[in-house]
C-alpha cells in the first residue's frame, strides 16, 4: 500500500509545527501502517529495528506521540498498563483477555443506542467514550 494520504497528513502536521521531516519518522510510519489491530511500543520497536537497526526505542516512542497528535495513531492503555497503538478507524469497543492479553474489537448498535439514551436521560451530551470489557477469551477458558 502506498499510504500517501497518511504521509501527506504527517508532512502537513510537521510543517504546521515547524518540525523536521526525517527518514526515521518515515520509516516508523511505514512500519506502523502495516500493523493490524493493536501494537505495543515494544513490539513496534522490534518491527522497526528489524528493518532499521539504527532506530532506537526513544525515537519510536517520541514519533508515536507525534503520530497521535497528528491523528495518525491512537494510544490505548488497558488494565495491564502496557501502552498500545492502533490506526484510527471506525468506532469500536474492546474485549480484553486478562490472562493472555488478546484484544478483540467489536461493534454493537444496542450498546451505542443505550449509551445515547442513558446520556439523554441525564441531560448529558456525549463527546466520546471507551468501552472495554475484561475477562478470559475462549482459549484461556479451556486451559
Amino acid at each position: 500500500m502506498s499510504h500517501e494520504i497518511e504521509r501527506m497528513a504527517l508532512s502537513r502536521y510537521l510543517d504546521d509545527r515547524h518540525l523536521k521531516r526525517t527518514r526515521q519518522r518515515e520509516a516508523i510510519l511505514e512500519v506502523f501502517l502495516e500493523v493490524t489491530g493493536h501494537i505495543s511500543s515494544e513490539e513496534l520497536v522490534q518491527r522497526v529495528r528489524a528493518r532499521h537497526p539504527h532506530i532506537g526505542f526513544t525515537t519510536v516512542y517520541r514519533t508515536m506521540k507525534i503520530f497521535c497528535e497528528a491523528g495518525l495513531a491512537i494510544e490505548r492503555s488497558f488494565e495491564d498498563g502496557v501502552t498500545r497503538f492502533e490506526i484510527p478507524h471506525e468506532h469500536h469497543d474492546h474485549l480484553v483477555c486478562v490472562r493472555c492479553g488478546r484484544i478483540v474489537e467489536f461493534e454493537c448498535s444496542m450498546i451505542e443506542s443505550a449509551q445515547d439514551r442513558i446520556a439523554g436521560e441525564y441531560g448529558f451530551r456525549l463527546l466520546r467514550h471507551r468501552h472495554e470489557l475484561y475477562g478470559h477469551c475462549r482459549d484461556c477458558q479451556e486451559e
